[in-house]
């Protein structure tokens, strides 16, 4: 298992209503191949940033599937507007794993 980990940065006093487009979203990245799970966290000490943890199945599903997808497409139109700047992504594979 994959986990991607997005830093997304809203513009400021639009966090209401990226909110609310992502509540649309993840509809789009939920139906994806390898997708296992999301989460959206949101800062306490930064309001307008927030961490997007995507837990895939594989590497690929995730820059392959996901990024070369219609759906993409979509999840690009709802989001991609309220950031600044764009969003750092990265990818983590797990080590030790607490039951």
């Amino acid at each position: 298992m994959i986990l991607e980990v997005a830093t997304l940065d809203v513009k400021p006093k639009q966090e209401q209503a990226f909110e609310a487009a992502f509540a649309e979203a993840q509809l789009i990245i939920a139906s994806m191949r390898g997708y296992i799970s999301h989460q959206l966290q949101k800062s306490i000490e930064n309001p307008n940033r927030y961490i997007l943890l995507v837990n895939w199945e594989t590497l690929e599903d995730h820059t392959v599937g996901f990024r070369e997808s219609a759906g993409y497409q979509e999840w690009r139109a709802l989001l991609h507007h309220f950031y600044d700047p764009f969003p750092t992504v990265e990818h983590y594979a797990s080590i030790i794993k607490n039951s």
